[in-house]
């Protein structure tokens, strides 16, 4: 029997910086953006391959609940988390990088901002998406946002809006309403209800 083709999830998060732009760090709730993270890999490993940018503040909690689930004795688990980085951060990477062996390093084009965008089109690139799920974040997770609903226009759209930050800004600009999505902090069965379907 064929293995079945595992659906892809994008992920976009970030923990803001306080020295970086009040609009985000002000609504940030960095315990949430946390636990919100944590859950999703928890609800969406093994079911579906989980794909994201590599921040150094999310890449370290995605590893935790993967060594956990290695440690459980799912060897299969690195099948199931994609990981892509840009070379132009290549001095910045996080030590949990290692960890993990789906690794793509997507060539610096000496420059911060195409370097990103180089990165971002490679991920959205490399195959369908079945949901896009957006955590707290800065500015880079409103330009993920917008590049992933250009690309992947039919993928489910989970602005998290309770974790806060560029998350936030998505939910009340796109003027969703959803209530769980403003205020449910019960993230694994929130992530089970809007992914988990079969």
């Amino acid at each position: 029997m064929a293995e079945k083709q595992l659906r892809n999830i994008f992920l976009s998060a970030s923990i803001p910086l306080p020295e970086r732009d009040p609009k985000y760090i002000d609504s940030a709730d960095i315990i949430a953006i946390r636990d919100a993270v944590i859950a999703l890999v928890d609800v969406v490993l093994p079911k579906f391959r989980l794909i994201w940018g590599g921040h150094p503040s999310i890449t370290p909690l995605v590893n935790r609940v993967v060594q956990k689930r290695e440690k459980e004795g799912e060897n299969l688990i690195q099948k199931h988390v994609k990981l892509y980085q840009s070379l132009y951060f290549e001095d910045y990477f996080p030590d949990d990088n290692n960890k993990f062996e789906n690794v793509t390093l997507v060539e610096s084009t000496g420059e911060r901002e195409s370097s990103l965008l180089a990165m971002r089109k490679a991920i959205f690139n490399s195959g369908d998406f079945y949901a896009g799920v957006f955590l707290g974040g800065m500015n880079g997770v409103e330009d993920e946002f917008e590049l992933f609903r250009e690309y992947h226009p039919t993928a489910k759209l989970l602005p998290v809006a309770s974790t806060g930050a560029a998350s936030k800004i998505i939910y009340e600009e796109m003027e969703i309403e959803d209530e769980r999505l403003l205020n449910d902090y019960s993230y694994l069965s929130l992530f089970k209800d809007y992914l988990i379907q079969e």
